[in-house]
Parts: structure tokens; C-alpha cells; sequence
């Protein structure tokens, strides 16, 4: 019997589907595993048919060990890297079908003189309590661009529909739709790798958007014809299973994660995506990196995925899994927990391996959890590796989300439960597999299939890898490179303060959320498209807090003595007044600027003084000094930090 959509909503609540371990994980220092101090971690959730091993040197062609059979690199080597897959250890991890006893296996392997490491496959899974999505009834909106559905994705824009929340807040969104209008859409030359359940690279509002492994697609069915490790790798490769040919007949999470980053704008169809490009071929692409299916994978896996992304051209890595909060309490017990996968992190990151002209090295993002926990987990945890929390349609935290230590910025994951509470509106919209259809998912009113509602810190993961992706495409566009740490950090101080907001408490249908616990936990605040860009572009960004009549300070663009200056013109255009509700036109006064928006927005405007002197020389006018102009950025937001927002 189908189940309409309002029924389904209460069974899908935490189908935001992060990943995570099995159990709760314990790892100290006194305890490094079952036999010897080999054993980095334990054989609970373990894939009992396959092991992992790490060792000093190359393995002899005559190594065996009993109860082992097809000893194996566990990453296949890419010629001209053979230095950097030594430099972080690639070239000596190995994978092993077990036989017969996992434990018997294991405990020899262990008495290997050339063995350094033993890891068992630990199990990444759901820790959701189902696997269903939301699926609604859609309708047709209108924006910036021509998808019919864009209305619906208030993590891109948000106008406060009280249709959507009556709580829903104006400006809770990533404050893309300027990005698009002036500054980019996307690159094609920028590359995503979603490591996760498979992509339907086949999604009428994906396909156009997808990574194209041009030798394999142009070879031979069945040969490995770039020599890469794997065959028939067109668009991504399954690493989960021994089929390498990717599938999504399980679920929706890696489809659902995709067209948040990249599915194809303007195309007439569907939504939006944050680096989904104008319609004209000029969107960010996607890498289908399948580590899990049906919402079940394992580590070896995973660090499978890392590696190919980077070797294969992904310049962003968007990552919805991790084991639970509290699992690791220092970066060096996940090392250790997790050496095959975190090496393979940190050859992605590795300012040698990735290269995409604007910064050497790739980007990992991963999802900070939804344990509801005070800390992130791992891997997002690690610190110089991006962790988002997840943020409502009232752009307050999400009450599932992870917060405080390990978090770095926050970003739109949607959030049910809010009045009115038959809305579904309040998650996070985004495309899925047509052919999971079936009686307990659909209602009969569904036009379309393609498109579903999900919430969770793996939706707020991909928001800001989208955003990384437009930064990186804008670098491009205006020809910057920048090192690898510093872009890093310029996307995580691209940030909205949210402090402000976190007053009290917010009533959702079924639960009141205790704001509090989130004050200066929730990293540097919401994500900002257009304050990333301002950065890469070199423009220093001025916030003003909407409802307020305000002067800001114009030491950041005409130096300390600003006040004293005279200054001869403010330039805005009547979009742009209009964008931002002013009260009235911008104008300077005793060497601020006075600014009174009312609608949250992002605006360019120009203003033009003299340096030196109080009125422009030259010609017959006496003698005077230079006429200097600055392009001055302008966010309108409900809670200005005077920190900039970092918290």
C-alpha cells in the first residue's frame, strides 16, 4: 500500500543519511588492538573476507601467509607518481582475501617480520534508522535561473517562504544568487569527486555535469584502456563491490549529494546546482567515487576513492561519512585506527599530486555528523581538514547536527519537524535515482521521480564543496593561483556570524532545541559564496546588519586615514538599491560609509576620493591631488560579527 508523503516524512527524519560505524568506537593508546600492538584496530563491524596490511618494505613475490590467498597492492600505482604514493606510504598497503578464520589470519599475518600494520576493514554504514526518502510534489517556481524548482531550494535562496518554515529566515543560505548573476557559475575544468553511494550519471539533471574519462570512454568494453587500475571507468568507478561498473538501484544518498554540488542550471529541469554552471556547458563536474551501496561500506573502499580522485583530476572531495562523534578523541587515535584511509587523504591533499592551476593539492570536505554529539568526528575532525555542521531553514543549527570542537563552518542541511509540520519543504531538495521507486517511498501524486527531499550534515557537506568549486572556478576565470593552505582558510573565514541568532531556544513539532549548547560551536558560521569570491578576487568585504541605519569604516580599502579623506562619490546602481532594500541612497560622512539595507543581499559599489588634497588637480584647475576609486563588496546580514566571522 503506498504511503503518502506526509507518512512518509516521520519515517525519513534521519535519512540524512551520515555515515558512520556500526558501534560506538572506543580507541586509546593502552589498547591498540587484539594481539599485538600491530593491530591498529578491532575485528568488530570488520568485513570478515578481506584484510589490510601495511609493511616496512615491498613484499617478496614468495610471501604467503596461512589462511590468506590473493595478496594484492591495495592501490593500484599510476606511473610518474610513484614517488609521491612512497612519500605518504601508498606503495605499502596491501589487501587480502581471508580464507577461512578472520581472527587465525589475522594473528599470522601479524608475526610477519615485514609487517608493520594490520587493519581490519572496519564497516562505514548509515546510521540513520531508514533508508527512505521524502518525495513530494513539485511546483513549478521561478529565479535566477529557469529550473523550475529553484524556488524550492532555500539552501541556495532563501526569501523567508513561510510556506517552507514559519520560521524560515530570509538570507539563511549560502548567498550564491550574486555569484551567478556577476562573478561564475562554474568551471568545467574544476572536478568533484563525490565518494559515496554511486551516481546516477545517467540523471536527465546530472549527465551534461559529469566527468568523463574520455580513454575509457573511447576504448574498448571491458579493458583497462588508461592503464589505471580499473576498467571501464567513465564516469567514476565502484569501488565497493568487484563489479566496477557504478550502480544507484539501493539509494539516493550519492545522487542526492551530487546535484547539491553540480546538478545542471538552467537547463529548463529539475533545481539548481551551487557550481551547476548557466546552461551552456560551463558547470563544475562530478566524479562518481562508489565506495558504498544499499548504505553499507568499508574502509578499504573509501581509501580506494581518495586515491583515484586525485589521480585522476578531482580538485574538490566531497565527503558524507565519518564514524561517530566521540569514536577518536585526537587526530593520532584515528591515525592510527585508520592509517590506509587517512594516508590516502593526505596524498589528495598533498600539493604534488593534484594540480588544477589554481591551487596545487585537492580540498577534502566531509560532513561533521549527526550525532547530535559535541565535538565533529573523523576523518572531518582532523585539523587542517574541512568539517561543515548543518544548518535549518531558520539558518539555526539543525538538532541533529555535531557542534564545537572539529567543526569548522556550518551550511544549509535542512530540518524537519518545523511548523507548519506537514511541510517536507524544510530539507534539503536535490535529484535521486528514478528507479528506486516503489511502494513504500512514492506517492501516487509524485509527477516527477528524479527528485526528492533528504536533510543532514551530508547535505551541508556538499553546499560548501560547491562553494569551494566556485571559488576555485572564479580563481580560474581571473587567472590567481593560491597555496593550498591559505585557500583552505579563505573558505572557512568566508563565513556569516551566527552567534547572534543563538538566543533561547527554537520549537520544532515534536522537540525544543536548546540554542545555547551551539554558541561558539559552530565553527567560523554559515558558509558565503560571495565572501569567498570577494576574497579570491582581493576585495575586502564590508557586513552590514540589516534594519539598521550603520556607518562602516573604509580603512580596508583607502588605508587608516580614510576618515580624513575627501571623498567625491558614491556609485550604486538601482538593482542593486533594490537587492538590498535601502532606505536611502549610501553616502559618506565624516569618512564612513552610511548604508541602511533591509533585505539580506551582496552587493558591489564604487566610491570615489581624493588622495591628496581636498579636490582633484590637473589642467587648469589648481593644483590638487588624485582622483582614487575603490570597488567596495557589500553583505547585508541579520547578525554582523566584529570579529569578521571567526568565532
Amino acid at each position: 500500500m503506498r504511503r503518502n508523503v506526509l507518512n512518509c516524512l516521520f519515517a525519513v527524519i534521519c535519512t540524512a543519511m551520515f555515515w558512520s560505524c556500526t558501534e560506538e568506537l572506543t580507541v586509546t593508546d593502552d589498547n591498540p588492538g587484539l594481539y599485538s600492538s600491530k593491530f591498529v584496530n578491532t575485528k568488530s563491524g570488520a568485513e570478515p573476507s578481506v584484510i589490510l596490511f601495511k609493511t616496512d618494505e615491498e613484499l617478496p613475490s614468495d610471501f604467503s601467509v596461512e589462511g590468506l590467498d590473493n595478496v594484492r597492492k591495495l592501490f593500484p600505482s599510476i606511473p610518474g607518481k610513484e614517488k609521491l604514493e612512497a612519500k605518504h606510504g601508498l606503495d605499502r598497503w596491501y589487501e587480502a582475501d581471508v580464507k577461512g578464520n578472520l581472527e587465525l589470519a589475522s594473528q599470522a599475518l601479524a608475526e610477519k617480520d615485514i609487517v608493520k600494520l594490520v587493519e581490519y576493514n572496519t564497516a562505514i554504514i548509515s546510521n540513520g534508522s531508514s533508508s527512505d526518502v521524502v518525495y513530494a510534489p513539485l511546483t513549478k517556481g521561478s529565479g535566477s535561473f529557469n529550473d523550475p524548482y529553484l524556488n524550492l531550494q532555500w539552501g541556495l535562496i532563501n526569501g523567508g517562504n513561510k510556506t517552507i518554515a514559519k520560521t524560515a529566515k530570509a538570507g539563511a543560505d549560502i548567498n550564491v544568487e550574486s555569484v551567478w548573476e556577476s562573478l561564475t557559475t562554474g568551471d568545467p575544468d574544476i572536478v568533484v569527486a563525490i565518494c559515496d553511494e554511486g551516481v546516477k550519471y545517467t540523471h536527465p539533471d546530472l549527465r551534461d555535469n559529469m566527468w568523463v574519462n574520455e580513454a575509457e570512454k573511447n576504448g574498448k568494453t571491458g579493458v583497462d584502456d588508461d592503464e589505471n587500475g580499473y576498467v571501464d571507468d567513465i564516469y567514476g568507478a565502484n569501488f565497493s563491490s568487484k563489479d566496477p561498473a557504478i550502480f544507484w538501484d539501493k539509494n539516493a544518498h550519492g545522487t542526492h549529494c551530487a546535484g547539491i554540488v553540480a546538478a545542471v542550471s538552467n537547463n529548463g529541469i529539475g533545481i539548481s546546482g551551487v557550481a551547476g554552471g548557466s546552461g551552456n556547458g560551463d558547470g563544475c563536474r562530478i566524479m562518481s567515487c562508489q565506495i558504498m551501496s544499499g548504505g553499507v561500506g568499508y574502509v578499504a573502499p573509501a581509501a580506494k576513492g581518495i586515491k583515484y580522485a586525485a589521480d585522476n583530476g578531482a580538485s574538490v572531495l566531497s565527503c558524507s561519512f565519518g564514524y561517530s562523534a566521540g569514536a577518536f578523541l585526537t587526530d593520532n587515535q584515528y591515525i592510527k585506527y585508520a592509517g590506509a584511509e587517512y594516508d590516502a587523504l593526505m596524498y589528495f591533499e598533498d600539493e604534488e599530486t593534484v594540480n588544477n592551476s589554481v591551487v596545487k593539492g585537492g580540498i577534502a570536505v566531509f560532513a561533521s555528523g549527526n550525532d547530535s554529539g559535541s565535538s565533529a568526528c573523523y576523518p572531518g575532525a582532523i585539523n587542517d581538514i574541512i568539517s561543515v555542521s548543518a544548518l535549518g531553514p531558520d539558518g539555526l543549527p539543525a538538532y541533529y547536527t555535531n557542534y564545537g570542537p572539529g567543526c569548522n563552518i556550518a551550511a544549509p542541511g535542512g530540518e524537519a519537524y518545523h511548523l507548519p509540520w506537514t511541510s517536507y519543504k524544510g530539507l534539503i531538495l536535490s535529484t535521486v535515482p528514478s528507479e528506486l521507486s516503489d511502494d513504500n517511498l512514492y506517492d501516487t501524486s509524485v509527477p516527477s521521480k528524479d527528485y526528492a527531499y533528504m536533510q543532514g550534515t551530508s547535505m551541508a557537506c556538499p553546499f560548501v564543496s560547491g562553494v569551494v568549486a566556485l571559488g576555485l572556478s572564479y580563481a580560474k576565470k581571473l587567472g590567481k593561483t593560491f597555496d593550498h593552505q591559505d585557500f583552505k582558510e579563505m573558505v572557512v573565514s568566508s563565513a556569516n556570524d551566527i552567534d547572534g541568532l543563538l538566543i533561547g531556544t527554537k520549537e520544532l513539532y515534536n522537540t525544543t532545541v536548546d540554542l545555547s549548547k551551539f554558541y561558539h560551536q559552530m565553527g567560523t558560521g554559515s558558509i558565503d559564496a560571495w565572501l569567498l569570491l570577494m576574497k579570491v578576487e582581493g576585495i575586502p568585504s564590508l557586513v552590514a546588519k540589516i534594519g539598521e541605519k550603520q556607518f562602516l569604516s573604509l580603512n580596508s580599502y583607502f588605508g587608516t586615514s580614510s576618515s580624513s579623506l575627501t571623498y567625491l562619490d558614491v556609485e550604486i546602481s538601482e538593482s542593486d538599491k533594490q537587492k538590498l532594500g535601502l532606505v536611502e541612497d549610501p553616502y559618506i560622512s565624516y569618512g564612513k560609509l552610511w548604508i541602511h539595507p533591509t533585505k539580506p543581499g551582496s552587493v558591489k559599489i564604487t566610491v570615489k576620493a581624493v588622495g591628496g588634497g581636498t579636490a582633484v588637480g590637473g589642467g587648469d584647475e589648481p593644483t590638487g591631488g588624485m582622483e582614487i576609486s575603490q570597488e567596495i563588496s557589500i553583505v547585508a546580514r541579520y547578525v554582523k560579527s566584529s570579529t569578521g566571522g571567526w568565532l
